[in-house]
């Protein structure tokens, strides 16, 4: 991962041939890893063993299924139609990026100190075990949840263009593929990792994803520098 965060190498994408492969995918796996730690498969599992105890392994594949589907559809919506929603209220991309740095920094911070599981836990109990599972809690909020919807938008603004787009939405799909073959394999890895390594795993994301949250803030900030200087 680079020191500049993830957006400087979208804003210094080249335009020429040489090396645009080598930046593109270096681009594209910083966006991956956005929104892979922001999704946090990893603190999910073991809310999705405790939401499906006493299913089938079938059930357990249907629900996963379709709360992926479900997450995957409603990133991409904020994916096309985020900036523009933005546009509509007025609210620059700037403006987001500096308070979507602070949600995935709360976020982060949550994480690290263990809060972020308490809150998962408190929404899971709530619901009645039914076949909506898959849509609530599953997908939102605990896939498709205000972080990811954040970093999704924030993305957005990076990739603009129509092909920039489509890559974006393979982003989302490789992520959301990832997060559901954890919530698969979550009770093997559930039971491996246990209580401790479950804790340093969360911790560590958080502490990726407080970083990438405070680069956020600051390319909000010096967008904003940018634009007051040139008036």
């Amino acid at each position: 991962m680079r020191q500049a965060g993830p957006e400087a190498g979208f804003r210094a994408r080249p335009q020429v041939p040489d090396g645009k492969g080598e930046t593109g995918l270096h681009d594209a796996i910083s966006s991956l890893v956005t929104l892979f730690v922001t999704i946090d498969p990893a603190g999910l599992a073991p809310l999705f063993v405790a939401l499906t105890a006493g299913m089938s392994r079938s059930e357990q594949l249907q629900v996963t299924l379709r709360g992926s589907i479900t997450a995957f559809c409603i990133l991409v919506v904020f994916a096309l139609a985020g900036t523009a929603f933005l546009e509509f209220f007025g609210i620059t991309i700037h403006a987001f990026r500096i308070a979507g740095g602070l949600l995935l920094f709360t976020i982060a911070f949550e994480m690290i100190f263990e809060r972020r599981q308490e809150r998962h836990e408190k929404s899971a109990s709530n619901v009645d075990r039914v076949r909506s599972l898959a849509v609530f809690p599953l997908a939102i909020p605990l896939i498709a949840g205000p972080g990811a919807i954040s970093a999704t938008i924030l993305l957005a603004g990076t990739y603009a263009q129509p092909v920039q787009r489509v890559e974006l939405i393979l982003i989302l799909a490789v992520a959301i593929v990832i997060t559901g073959a954890v919530l698969l394999v979550s009770p093997q890895v559930d039971r491996f990792l246990g209580s401790t390594g479950r804790i340093v795993v969360t911790r560590l994301l958080g502490l990726i994803l407080a970083a990438l949250a405070v680069q956020f803030v600051a390319d909000g900030v010096m967008g904003f520098v940018r634009l007051f200087t040139r008036t």
